[in-house]
C-alpha cells in the first residue's frame, strides 16, 4: 500500500482511550466512514485485489462489516450476506458459537444465504483477537462457501487474529495496523 493512502486512512481513524474499558485504545472507523475521500479510498483498496475475479457474495460481520461489505458488494457486483448476532435474522438460520475476550457468543446467517461452492469474501472493520472472524469463517465453511479472503480496514497484530485466520487457510488483507490493543 502506498504511504499516501496509509496516511489518509490513519488520519481518518479516531482513537478513543479507555473504551470499552480502562486500558483499551478503541479504533473508531466512524470518522473514516464520515470522510468521503477516506471511505472511498478504503473501499477501493479492499476491492482492488478482487476486481475482475469471481466473487459471488460478500459476507459482512455485524455491524461495521455491513457498511463496508455493502459498498464492496456493489463495486464487485456481488450479493451481500449479513452475519449477525443470534436472534436478529427473521428466516431460518445456521448458527455457530465464537469466542469473545471474556466468554462465548453466537452468530448466525440465513440458511439459504450461501450456496455450496460460492466464492465469498468476508469483510469487517477490524481484526483483533480473531474470535469473531474465526466464527464467521467456520459458519461460511459449514455452508460450503469457498472463502476467497477476509478483508479488514484495521489490523491489531499484537492480538493475533490475522494468524488465527491464516491457520484456517484464509488469506487476510488489511489496510492499516495499530500496535498494542
Amino acid at each position: 500500500m502506498n504511504s499516501s493512502l496509509e496516511k489518509t486512512l490513519l488520519a481518518s481513524i479516531r482513537t478513543i482511550p479507555d473504551y470499552p474499558k480502562p486500558g483499551i485504545l478503541f479504533r473508531d472507523i466512524t470518522t473514516l466512514l464520515g470522510d468521503a475521500r477516506a471511505f472511498r479510498r478504503a473501499v477501493d483498496e479492499l476491492v482492488h485485489p478482487f476486481a475482475g475475479t469471481k466473487i459471488d457474495k460478500i459476507a459482512g460481520i455485524e455491524a461495521r462489516g455491513f457498511i463496508l461489505g455493502g459498498a464492496i458488494a456493489h463495486q464487485l457486483s456481488a450479493g451481500f450476506v449479513p452475519i449477525r448476532k443470534k436472534g436478529k435474522l427473521p428466516h431460518e438460520t445456521v448458527r455457530v458459537a465464537y469466542s469473545l475476550e471474556y466468554g462465548v457468543d453466537e452468530m448466525e446467517m440465513h440458511k439459504d444465504a450461501i450456496a455450496p461452492g460460492e466464492r465469498v469474501l468476508l469483510v469487517d472493520d477490524l481484526i483483533a483477537t480473531g474470535g469473531t472472524a474465526e466464527g464467521a469463517v467456520k459458519l461460511l465453511k459449514q455452508m460450503g462457501a469457498d472463502i476467497a479472503a477476509a478483508c479488514f480496514v484495521i489490523d491489531l497484530p499484537d492480538l493475533g487474529g490475522r494468524a488465527k485466520l491464516e491457520t484456517l487457510g484464509v488469506e487476510v488483507r488489511t489496510l492499516v495496523a495499530f500496535e498494542g490493543h
